[in-house]
């Protein structure tokens, strides 16, 4: 069984920055593919960024490539989400998410084993 736990969203203006961090613990941090979700009130989740089990690849929804960067470090059981230009359309509660068995890259959530409870983020204009 895998822990995660979201840190680092917040309330920020239009083109600020933040960088969301997700802690795993629990199991073998590096078998796991990663992604980061969204998901605004009344809409689904959605997709924001994978990463693969070493961190050699990564994927990006449309909407957010070019401004947020996911990254992991292994030895530190911990991946990242950097975000950058932030726009109001950005507003949503950011979840990290752990896949065992999905091919790195996966934009279902149904790919993914492991949730955490999330974190929010907030852009003010």
């Amino acid at each position: 069984q895998v822990q995660l736990v979201e840190s680092g969203g917040g309330l920020v203006q239009v083109g600020g920055s933040l960088r969301l961090s997700c802690a795993a613990s629990g199991g073998t941090f590096s078998r796991y593919s990663m992604g980061w979700f969204r998901q605004a009130p009344g809409t689904e989740r959605d997709f924001v960024a994978a990463i693969s089990r070493s961190g050699g690849s990564t994927y990006y929804a449309d909407s957010v490539k070019g401004r947020f960067t996911i990254s992991r470090d292994n030895a530190k059981n911990t991946v990242y989400l950097q975000i950058n230009s932030l726009k109001p359309e950005d507003t949503a509660v950011y979840y990290c998410a752990a896949s065992y068995v999905g091919y790195a890259g996966s934009r279902r959530p149904s790919e993914y084993d492991y949730w955490g409870q999330g974190t929010q983020v907030t852009v003010s204009s």
